[in-house]
């Protein structure tokens, strides 16, 4: 497998650039957020990082024991085989790997909608949103549930477009990046917002997504690209951002939202 620019691309060296752009841009968000805050924690910021980031690294872990190995096999079968819908079209590679993302996107966007519509995938995805502050901790702090059965969509999506190793890796970089930037809690020019708003994801329109409110909740699921909440009709604006208390109505304490509180919610009562 080569790279566009020819060089050969393994598991194991995007791997560890995957690695690297995370921890990196993990740091560099969280030292613009102690830098520019958008607004003072209601809560011990260590405290919750201390309970994101052990969830994150719980996740990563099995994670990668579990999954790794059928996801790497996945994409060097399609690869090899040339399976899947890009492989149909004589087109130039660039444009295969517009095509691989964008789409990737999009199921992303529809996945995350069904994950507050849906009762069961709710109770997964509560976990993300019961965070009681919104900041680039709060990227990565999903149940491990929610994780497996995106991994297992992810497979079939790369089986079904034949995406490549290159192209996998562009959509997971840019949604890390992406999911950190708007997670984070920076106080960003509001002349920047406005333009990035036009095709991304920026901190007031993903901090919307994070409020108390279900009206607000249930909205702005874009991850990379915005347009699909323009498009579907999903997008939410004008809101006051001072005024939004992020979190889960019902989980309203510190206590409540504990690391091993967040490891069995799904498997208690059913809250909106």
């Amino acid at each position: 497998m080569f790279s566009p620019r020819g060089t050969p691309l393994t598991e194991s060296t995007l791997t560890y650039l995957r690695a690297g752009l995370g921890v990196g841009a993990l740091l560099f968000f969280l030292a613009l957020e102690l830098s520019v805050p958008y607004r003072k924690p209601t809560v011990s910021k260590t405290r919750r990082w201390v309970h994101n980031i052990g969830l994150t690294a719980f996740n990563n872990v099995v994670l990668t024991l579990v999954f790794a190995t059928a996801l790497a096999g996945t994409t060097a079968y399609v690869t090899k085989h040339q399976i899947g819908i890009l492989h149909l079209w004589a087109i130039p590679y660039w444009l295969k790997v517009v095509l691989a993302v964008a789409f990737l996107d999009f199921v992303l966007y529809v996945w995350h909608l069904l994950n507050h519509e849906m009762p069961l995938l709710w109770r997964f995805h509560r976990v993300h949103h019961a965070d009681l502050n919104m900041d680039v901790s709060t990227a990565t702090r999903f149940h491990l549930g929610e994780l497996a059965i995106s991994v297992v969509i992810k497979m079939g999506l790369i089986y079904l477009i034949g995406a490549d190793l290159f192209m996998v890796f562009l959509f997971e970089s840019l949604l890390l990046v992406s999911a950190q930037f708007h997670h984070s809690s920076l106080k960003v020019p509001w002349r920047f917002e406005r333009v990035w708003w036009l095709f991304s994801v920026p901190p007031s329109m993903h901090r919307i997504h994070h409020s108390v409110v279900i009206k607000e909740r249930d909205s702005n699921y874009g991850t990379i690209f915005s347009f699909w909440d323009r498009i579907f009709g999903t997008m939410t604006i004008g809101v006051d951002q001072d005024r939004i208390r992020i979190g889960v109505g019902a989980y309203p304490r510190f206590d409540q939202v504990g690391l091993g509180r967040l490891l069995i919610m799904p498997f208690t009562k059913p809250v909106r």
